[in-house]
């Protein structure tokens, strides 16, 4: 595995450095994927501008957290499970909604499994769904746009999975309660 420098002001790029001051303010610290990232500034301020954006994307705290989630876990994203584990626990989300997506379990209503459905499908598949599914999505009361934000929520996992992947970031301290591994998943 290549060792990846984990930046703070000290040793990020200089244009790294006021977006790694945005993590700060807005997380209260850098989250370890936040100085992995700064080693590219460009792909830090994606991720958190894509982060801004599906945040005020048309979904609830719950739809948020399916997309996030079922993408992390399809990913095996040892780091973004954790973390989103807390970040759904700090957004109020149902713990056996957390729950049945860390353990892969249905869910708790029809319109967040159609969703997970969806999103598992959107990226199995490269993007490539079939229309009877995207018809599924359609009735199970979702819209166009949402398909869309399906896309946009996507985008960021991958650029916060990846990243996770090649550079081993270890998970944050206040996370490390919520540890998962792959095998934790139902088979």
């Amino acid at each position: 595995m290549t060792d990846f420098t984990f930046h703070d002001d000290n040793t990020a790029p200089e244009e790294s450095k006021p977006l790694l001051a945005k993590s700060r303010a807005a997380f209260g610290r850098v989250p370890g994927l936040h100085a992995v990232m700064a080693e590219a500034p460009g792909l830090l301020e994606a991720y958190q501008r894509t982060h801004e954006l599906f945040v005020n994307s048309s979904f609830d705290k719950d739809e948020l957290t399916v997309v996030w989630q079922t993408v992390n876990v399809e990913n095996a994203c040892h780091y973004c499970v954790p973390a989103h584990t807390g970040i759904a626990k700090s957004m109020g989300v149902d713990d056996a909604i957390t729950n049945a997506l860390r353990d892969g379990t249905p869910l708790p209503n029809a319109r967040l499994e159609a969703l997970r459905d969806f999103t598992l499908k959107l990226v199995r598949n490269h993007g490539n769904v079939d229309d009877a599914s995207v018809q599924a999505f359609l009735d199970a009361g979702f819209t166009k746009r949402n398909i869309l934000e399906v896309i946009l929520g996507y985008s960021q996992k991958v650029m916060s999975n990846y990243t996770n992947h090649l550079a081993g970031t270890p998970v944050d301290k206040p996370f490390e309660k919520f540890a998962w591994s792959p095998t934790d998943k139902a088979a």
